[in-house]
């Protein structure tokens, strides 16, 4: 553990990869804000979106869930947030977690305190808040084969082919809620990552306000790169963009945000050497580590993730 004593962190991403780093940090402090990704529009997210105008609520369930309290109470009511149903009819796939934010949503007009609320019943350590005042899309363009196309939501967004050739909220510059930006000034480490590139991580310096307090934050930032560039990887996203292209993205969309430390799986580095001098050129460290749960995981082991965000830490504090 750092021997910083519970440094201020403040976690950007979505998905199952913002709940890894979650697991991780919670281990390392208590004082940890996730801001989340509110862009999903497919499985029970979409579903519920359809009929009702809130949040997509899985990305902020899994985030409550990942920072429950490490007791029998906080356990077993984030399984329970977690369950799905089965059936046959409209509730099948369903996350209780999900209903349960919706009914909050749909009965309050404040969305945080419905957060808040969820937060309190699992004795959550930390905070989880969404990534913009109001629900939002995602719209790219991707080249494939010199042909256009243009998709829209989350799930089109996160599975196209091609190249990448721009990405943008609906609406545009949407605003982000002051009490997270709070949280990014005041922060004393900022993560980001891993997660759908395109989707769950790149969205976040999309929203102006958000990606200005990046910018100007003197938290150091770390990024947590995917375990899916590979071609032909089994992943929710499409494989095939390499760590230096991530990277270069992230850098085109957020180019005043310092990069402190990236993050990388060993088995990632087919180009070191130009991974390495591209970090560099950020003013960054590059830090190659053993990630994986398992060899070819797509996943990233918690424990490994400790480690490697705790040496990151103490070596900073010493260098």
């Amino acid at each position: 553990m750092s021997s910083q004593v519970n440094p201020r962190i403040v976690c950007l991403g979505g998905g199952h990869g913002l709940a890894a780093t979650l697991a991780a940090v919670r281990k390392l402090t208590t004082e940890i804000t996730a801001i989340v990704t509110v862009a999903d529009n497919g499985g029970s997210s979409g579903r519920l979106r359809e009929e009702f105008p809130i949040f997509p609520p899985g990305d902020l369930r899994m985030a409550l869930a990942a920072l429950c309290a490490d007791d029998e109470w906080g356990k077993s009511w984030a399984d329970i947030l977690q369950y799905r149903f089965t059936s046959d009819g409209a509730l099948n796939g369903h996350a209780v977690g999900n209903l349960l934010l919706a009914a909050l949503w749909d009965r309050d007009v404040d969305p945080v305190a419905g957060l808040d609320r969820v937060a309190a019943l699992l004795k959550v350590v930390g905070r989880v808040l969404p990534m913009a005042a109001a629900p939002l899309d995602i719209e790219a363009i991707f080249e494939n084969a010199g042909v256009l196309n243009k998709v829209q939501g989350q799930v089109q967004v996160a599975t196209a082919q091609g190249k990448l050739k721009s990405l943008q909220l609906v609406p545009e510059n949407p605003t982000a809620l002051p009490v997270a930006l709070t949280a990014i000034e005041k922060a004393e480490w900022i993560t980001v990552g891993p997660g759908s590139w395109f989707s769950s991580v790149l969205p976040h310096f999309l929203v102006t306000q958000q990606r200005q307090a990046l910018a100007r934050s003197s938290a150091k930032k770390i990024i947590i790169l995917n375990l899916d560039s590979h071609s032909g990887a089994k992943a929710d996203e499409f494989a095939g963009n390499t760590p230096v292209e991530h990277l270069e993205m992230m850098h085109a969309y957020a180019p005043d945000m310092k990069i402190d430390h990236v993050l990388i799986d060993e088995a990632e580095l087919d180009d070191g050497q130009r991974l390495q001098g591209l970090v560099e050129s950020f003013g960054g460290v590059l830090h190659v580590a053993d990630l994986r749960k398992s060899p070819g995981s797509l996943h990233h082991d918690v424990k490994k993730l400790i480690s490697a965000l705790s040496h990151i830490m103490d070596k900073s504090l010493v260098g």
